[in-house]
């Protein structure tokens, strides 16, 4: 299957993590598609409805059976004068039948159909599973990118602290301020060790899920590089659903379970015409009995050997209303089939509708806090300028230096928010099924 996934690639196998190094998205997405447990189980189902196809086929072909037997009678019986007699006999059976269906109430034909249509929604599902898959690979990926960045600046705001308990040190030493200056500089130290620590591990947390979400064998040495590129437009969502409602998998597999649906209430409604069948058999025996004079067994074969010819017209009356009850059922069935075709578009169209407003967002909030940083990080130069000629106070640094880290972290959620939901834009505009 393709996905137009952005730039997609089908990429080559890809070994163990440590040997592949950094993962870019598309190598991660290609070896998901491949290895994903949800993907691989509806690869299954895909093979389980093509049996169907093959045995709603072979619903037409004769069948053939052959049957021999042997049995021994002990004790007393009835001889030809209808006198109980001590005697043992035996009895041996041989028959070949075959059944040719002519006509089974159209049940036949209308289950090649429904078979034919459930195969095809199947490989929708499918498709569906697979997108599926490839959409949380990119939402894990930035993520992962996003927890990275975080670390980035969580480690810088640690080694502005770590300069400002140096230079408290070294005053304490010339006498210049008291040593509880010293102390407020290296709880937050501290406090910023602490910080790195966690954005450390929630950054090794988001890889980790990331490599299960790829089933890696082993997530030794496992890494993503950064997006090649970052800039992305904004589609428009009414644009994308237009697209996605004519493309997307998962709409198309519903709208195909509504026909797969209609086509199980016809074969339902075959319980209520006639059949007819054509049968042939042939066979022969032999009998033995203890005591008398027997035929030899060639004989036996000759003499008893007979061949039967016959048709079977069986037509339904009453059958205690299953056929009503199984159309029905199938009635049923295509009533929730619709439901959830319902239930998936309104569900694609908020989720584009949320995507395009979120990313809008993003958008703006990304260009206000890019703005931001600028003038933010110009007010930390300057108060530390100050700081480093003693001119402001420790507290005034620290403010700064938070206010510095908080934008930088505000920006990097924006971007890749915005990053995110614009690609799910262009990842719903663009998908193909097949």
């Amino acid at each position: 299957m393709k996905n137009l996934i952005l730039t997609l690639i089908a990429s080559a196998a890809i070994g163990t993590a440590s040997a592949a190094g950094p993962w870019t998205l598309d190598s991660c997405i290609s070896y998901a598609l491949e290895h994903n447990i949800s993907v691989r189980q509806q690869a299954l189902q895909t093979e389980a409805a093509r049996l169907d196809v093959t045995s709603a086929r072979d619903a037409f072909l004769p069948t053939v059976s052959a049957s021999a037997s042997e049995a021994f009678n002990f004790g007393r019986g009835l001889n030809s004068e209808n006198i109980y007699v001590d005697r043992n006999s035996s009895t041996f059976q041989w028959g070949v039948s075959a059944q040719v269906p002519l006509f089974q109430g159209l049940e036949n034909v209308r289950r090649l159909r429904y078979s034919r249509a459930s195969l095809e929604q199947t490989l929708l599902e499918y498709d569906a599973a697979r997108d599926d898959v490839a959409l949380r690979v990119i939402t894990q990926y930035l993520q992962t990118l996003y927890a990275r960045q975080v670390v980035v600046a969580a480690r810088a705001s640690q080694q502005y602290s770590a300069y400002a308990v140096e230079r408290q040190r070294t005053l304490v030493s010339e006498g210049k301020v008291a040593e509880a200056d010293l102390y407020d500089a290296e709880a937050q130290l501290a406090q910023d060790d602490l910080q790195v620590v966690a954005s450390e591990g929630d950054a090794r947390e988001q890889l980790i899920t990331l490599a299960n979400l790829l089933q890696l064998p082993d997530a030794t040495g496992f890494d993503i590089a950064d997006l090649a590129d970052t800039t992305a437009l904004i589609p428009s969502g009414e644009q994308v659903w237009d697209d996605a409602s004519r493309r997307d998998p998962s709409l198309l597999a519903a709208r195909q379970r509504i026909t797969a649906a209609g086509l199980n209430i016809d074969v339902a409604r075959s319980g209520y015409l006639p059949r007819l069948s054509f049968g042939i058999s042939t066979g022969s025996s032999f009998y033995r009995i203890n005591g008398m004079p027997n035929e030899p067994f060639g004989r036996q074969m000759r003499n008893n050997y007979s061949t039967y010819l016959g048709f079977t017209l069986t037509v339904p009356i009453f059958d205690a209303f299953s056929t009503r009850n199984a159309v029905r059922r199938a009635r049923l069935q295509r009533l929730e089939a619709e439901l959830e075709l319902d239930n998936r578009e309104t569900a694609l169209r908020t989720n584009i509708r949320l995507a395009e407003t979120r990313a809008l967002s993003a958008r703006s909030r990304y260009l206000a806090s890019d703005s931001a940083l600028e003038a933010t990080r110009k007010s930390f130069d300057a108060v530390n300028g100050k700081y480093q000629l003693g001119r402001a106070t420790p507290w005034e640094f620290e403010q700064a230096k938070t206010n510095l880290f908080r934008t930088e972290v505000s920006r990097i959620e924006a971007l890749c928010e915005f990053i995110l939901r614009s690609r799910i834009l262009i990842f719903y505009q663009h998908l193909t099924a097949y």
